[in-house]
C-alpha cells in the first residue's frame, strides 16, 4: 500500500468520526474534513436540520472553518475528505475554494439527480473515490433505513 492511500484511509476515517456525529444528531450522516501539509484544519458534519439551512453541508460547514483557520478564501495546497461524493452546490463551492484534492468515500448514486462531480471540476482539482467506501455507504443506509421505519410507523 503507497503511503498517499494509507494517508487517504487515516484521514478519511477522522471524516466517518464526523459523519457518525450527525447520525447520533438525526442528520444525514456526511462528515468533512479539510487537511494542508497533513494536518486537520477544519471538521464539519451535516447540520441542516440543526440549523434549519440547506446550505448547511458537511463540506460547506468545512470550508468556511478552514478558510477561518488560513485566513482567506482560497484553500489552495488543501485536500479535503467527505465521507459522500459532494453535490453540485459543494462541488462549486470547492471550485472556487481553489482546493486541489477531493477525496470521497461513497458515490452519490442518486438517479434523480444523475450528478457526476468529476464532469464539473477543473483538471487542477484531482479526485479519488472509494475510500472507506463499504463504511460510509452503511451509514447511510443505516441512517435512511432508520428513517423510513420511523416513517412507515407514523403511518399506522
Amino acid at each position: 500500500m503507497s503511503d498517499q492511500f494509507l494517508k487517504d484511509k487515516f484521514f478519511m476515517t477522522k471524516a466517518l468520526e464526523e459523519a457518525k456525529l450527525a447520525f447520533q444528531k438525526e442528520e444525514i450522516p456526511v462528515g468533512a474534513v479539510i487537511t494542508i501539509k497533513d494536518k486537520i484544519i477544519s471538521r464539519a458534519h451535516n447540520m441542516t436540520e440543526q440549523l434549519s439551512d440547506v446550505t448547511a453541508h458537511a463540506e460547506m460547514l468545512a470550508i468556511t472553518s478552514a478558510s477561518n483557520y488560513i485566513g482567506g478564501k482560497y484553500l489552495i495546497g488543501c485536500t479535503i475528505y467527505v465521507t459522500l461524493e459532494p453535490c453540485a452546490m459543494c462541488i462549486a463551492a470547492l471550485k472556487y475554494s481553489q482546493i486541489n484534492r477531493i477525496v470521497y468515500g461513497a458515490s452519490d448514486t442518486n438517479k434523480k439527480i444523475g450528478f457526476n462531480s468529476k464532469k464539473f471540476l477543473p483538471k487542477n482539482i484531482s479526485t479519488s473515490g472509494g475510500i472507506l467506501k463499504k463504511e460510509s455507504e452503511e451509514l447511510l443506509n443505516r441512517f435512511f433505513e432508520k428513517k423510513r421505519n420511523y416513517n412507515n410507523l407514523k403511518l399506522n
